[in-house]
């Protein structure tokens, strides 16, 4: 099982540069893949803490039932950078149910902007489905110097950094 510590380990200026776009803004987009096999894409937040990547959902959620069924899932950074100097972010992987009310409550404190009281807390740790992300793969694109191409770097579990330059 690959964790985002695997990842900050054996890629750490990627692993600092795709965090960073994570941490840019509090939305993500999350692909999920729905029963019929056709692609879901839904808002999400995700907080890395203890060097795991979390994702929480509301319980019956559509995305949780989908990961629940088929764990694969791949997470999109907030695209807020038009001149694409600072990147563009993409985390894949699969979800692990993490059964942790302790832990999801931890998390919970940790949001940005948490204004929750104790028993929606408890609420939510019993209700509420959490999921670390073992990462499989880690893909920063950006404009590369000068801009008149992209630069894709991608990290797989056992390969490393690759790079490649697109014109």
């Amino acid at each position: 099982m690959t964790s985002w510590s695997d990842v900050e380990r054996e890629a750490p200026t990627l692993a600092a540069a795709v965090r960073a776009r994570f941490d840019a803004y509090r939305h993500k987009t999350l692909a999920t893949i729905r029963r019929d096999g056709s692609p879901r894409i839904s808002g999400t937040e995700a907080t890395f803490l203890d060097g795991e990547l979390w994702l929480g959902m509301m319980p019956g959620s559509m995305k949780a039932r989908d990961l629940l069924r088929d764990p694969r899932l791949a997470i999109h950074c907030a695209t807020i950078d038009a001149s694409m100097v600072e990147g563009d972010a993409k985390i894949a992987g699969l979800a692990i149910l993490v059964r942790d009310p302790a832990l999801l409550r931890r998390l919970m404190h940790t949001a940005p902007d948490a204004e929750v009281s104790e028993e929606q807390l408890e609420e939510a740790a019993t209700a509420s489905h959490l999921f670390r992300v073992q990462v499989s793969e880690v893909v920063l694109t950006r404009l590369g110097q000068p801009a008149d191409h992209l630069v894709i770097e991608q990290w797989h579990p056992g390969r490393g950094v690759q790079r490649t330059e697109r014109r």
